[in-house]
């Protein structure tokens, strides 16, 4: 498999905009979009190690089309889990937020093994506070001010919800500190619990199994270094496949398409600029 190649820029035209200064609030990352455009785009979201939090504030809502149907709201909330999904939209002015699996759950408010794969509006959860946040942020008329209010927003959900077991939360960032590498048949061991309980409260509260969760942090970094031009083969063997077909294989889980495809996809291209620390996995 040759290098992949980039195609043009598509996202010349995007405006991203990121705090000035890191959020005090542990796992928890935010950038603003702003998509101007003549006609509405078509994107296609890929998975990664964090859960999607989107807020639209322009009135135009996010179309979504995926394997569970179809769903138009002007909020979203992606699990862990989800599978590769095409967003329709126009005018985009958003913030989006990523939330690690160890936040999300206090935050959103419900153990992520109830979430798992589904694309669903922030509405579902959140009532009636999601269309009073859209009005604040439609207000405000800076990216700081909009990010001080999901910031307040977060750190009230973040402090009342339930927190996830320390055990769990070690075992995550074992995964994440080893790029999906982490040896999950040792983590039971090395946390001191069974494997039985650990894989039980793992799956309840991160949303995937062990395994699973290291399949993903393994694609997410291998994803990436795709997109920066690494060679495919150089890839596949230093993030742990057994070759090229198995590097290819997970792209394809995980995305619906090729890897040279994958590595093309406009949110991609962006995460540098919109997530330069990939906090959302931590």
């Amino acid at each position: 498999m040759r290098p992949v190649r980039r195609k043009a820029d598509s996202t010349a035209g995007w405006e991203i905009a990121r705090p000035s200064r890191a959020t005090a609030l542990p796992g928890v990352d935010m950038a603003g979009f702003r998509i101007r455009g003549d006609s509405p785009i078509e994107l296609r979201a890929i998975p990664h190690p964090a859960v999607t939090v989107a807020v639209e504030f322009g009135d135009r809502p996010f179309d979504i089309h995926g394997r569970a149907g179809r769903l138009r709201s002007e909020s979203l909330v992606a699990g862990l889990a989800f599978s590769a999904f095409q967003v329709r939209a126009e005018g985009v002015e958003c913030v989006q937020i990523r939330l690690s699996p160890l936040s999300a759950y206090p935050v959103l408010g419900l153990p992520l093994a109830q979430l798992r794969g589904s694309v669903i509006a922030l509405d579902d959860l959140w009532g009636r506070d999601t269309p009073r946040l859209r009005e604040r942020l439609h207000r405000a008329r800076t990216w700081p001010e909009r990010f001080a209010l999901i910031d307040t927003e977060l750190s009230t959900r973040l402090h009342a919800g339930s927190l996830v077991d320390p055990e769990v939360a070690w075992a995550w960032r074992q995964i994440v500190a080893g790029h999906g590498r982490a040896r999950v048949s040792d983590l039971a061991a090395q946390s001191g619990w069974s494997r039985q309980r650990l894989w039980s409260r793992f799956g309840s509260q991160i949303g995937l199994t062990p395994k699973r969760a290291a399949m993903l942090v393994r694609f997410d970094h291998a994803i990436h270094r795709l997109v920066r031009g690494h060679a495919p083969a150089r890839v596949a063997a230093d993030g742990g496949y057994a070759d090229q077909s198995h590097l290819h294989h997970d792209v394809r889980v995980f995305t619906g398409t090729t890897p040279t495809a994958a590595a093309n996809e406009p949110w991609l291209a962006v995460d540098d600029t919109a997530w330069p620390a990939h906090n959302g996995t931590s």
